[in-house]
């Protein structure tokens, strides 16, 4: 059995070298595609987009403009409706006049006129056929189209005095980079691409899995190991080390799955708009702390520089250093490092999942739902949390068993 070690070691060495390379390529391809998919999903492009509500409302015109007919069950309240605006208008009217007109004495020369004459009057009398002469614009179906048209420039012409213009410049490069002609081709096909890279990090997750279970096993043997095969071993480790510490750990996504209004009476469905997204590996937060004016950023960088990489790897070059020199492993440091930090091990995990994981809420609730406040509570909203633990995490949950174990074995030797 002792023989057959050092063999297994070199070849799951080997084999968990490659898979790395592997996983490393595939992650970099997901991460891009990922991304991707996300700007062009993000809620700015979306719900939060003046041109997308543009051509929402303007179908919405166009179809009420078109489906509109004057019947005789509603020409009666229409012409209510249309003499009753006139008629109030046109007193208004007839206030601000006459306001107006007395501040000098042109102005009631003119308002006597106006009374004498009763113009105001006169034109009230008319009301009746420029209602009717309204109701015959609106019915003729050669006036639709100017209706629509008018009424579209003003949605128009309201929205670009209001609201900011929407730069495309990163959905336009998204888009033509992948080879995609429009937005919804661009998720679908970005989609797909998604799930395939997806399935392939599963199959890398379950031969991870099986190196760990294989590397475990031989731990938990009562098999002593040569200096030799404990530097295969703590290589293997350092593999699932720098797995753990380049790839990407948690993934915070935050999106509303679907959210139904209603406009005039007709339904209006928005899909799949991200709120909030984020995955780092840590090796980039400790890197994005380091940027940070702050002193609690910089020390939290600090603490999760030592416990997540300096701590890791002094471990694993004192372990071989007491394999291949036994009696240095009454030294202080080497036993320290070796045989009295076991209880110690996970803490890097837990610190970097919380604080990761922390960081990703604290933005999704200060930065994009407080936006949710601002909708009407009759709207449908369906949100989710798509948030999950990456490759990265389980790689270094799998390097820090494997170092408490790789440490108990050398006690045992």
């Amino acid at each position: 059995m002792t023989k057959l070690i050092t063999p297994i070691n070199v070849l799951v060495l080997s084999a968990l070298l490659l898979t790395a390379v592997f996983i490393g390529i595939t992650e970099s391809k997901r991460r891009t595609v990922k991304e991707d998919l996300v700007e062009l999903s993000n809620i700015q492009y979306g719900l939060f987009n003046v041109d997308e509500w543009k051509k929402i409302i303007e179908k919405v015109i166009e179809k009420q403009v078109n489906e509109f007919q004057v019947t005789n069950q509603n020409k009666d309240d229409l012409r209510k409706s249309i003499s009753g605006f006139l008629n109030t208008e046109l007193t208004k009217m007839e206030k601000i006049y006459y306001e107006e007109n007395s501040r000098d004495f042109m102005g009631i020369v003119r308002n006597g006129v106006a009374s004498i004459t009763n113009i105001f009057g006169e034109i009230k009398k008319n009301v009746p056929k420029i209602t009717e002469d309204i109701i015959k614009f609106l019915d003729d179906p050669k006036n639709k189209g100017a209706i629509k048209e008018y009424l579209i420039e003003k949605v128009h012409s309201y929205a670009d005095k209001t609201f900011t213009k929407m730069n495309y410049s990163k959905h336009d490069k998204i888009i033509e980079r992948n080879g995609y002609t429009n937005r919804e081709e661009a998720i679908s096909g970005l989609y797909s691409e998604k799930e395939k890279l997806r399935n392939q990090t599963s199959i890398y997750k379950l031969i991870l899995l099986f190196f760990f279970l294989t590397i475990g096993a031989l731990l938990l043997s009562k098999v002593k190991f040569t200096a030799l095969q404990v530097l295969l071993l703590s290589c293997i480790c350092l593999i699932f080390l720098l797995l753990g510490l380049i790839v990407p750990m948690i993934e915070i996504d935050a999106r509303i799955v679907e959210i139904n209004i209603s406009i005039i009476g007709e339904p209006v469905t928005f899909t799949d708009q991200v709120l909030f997204y984020k995955s780092k590996s840590i090796l980039e937060m400790i890197y994005l702390m380091f940027q940070q004016n702050g002193i609690d950023l910089l020390l939290v960088g600090a603490l999760i520089l030592t416990f997540s990489v300096l701590f890791p790897v002094s471990k694993l070059i004192a372990s071989i250093f007491a394999s291949f020199y036994p009696k240095k492993q009454s030294n202080k440091v080497v036993k320290f490092l070796v045989f009295k930090t076991g209880k110690w091990s996970m803490a890097d995990v837990m610190v970097v999942a919380i604080f990761m994981a922390y960081i990703g809420f604290s933005g999704i609730i200060s930065e994009q739902l407080k936006q949710i406040d601002q909708i009407s509570k009759n709207t449908e909203i369906l949100s989710t949390n798509n948030s999950s633990l990456q490759l990265g995490f389980f790689s270094f949950t799998a390097f820090a068993f494997l170092g408490m174990l790789l440490s108990r074995k050398i006690r045992q030797n």
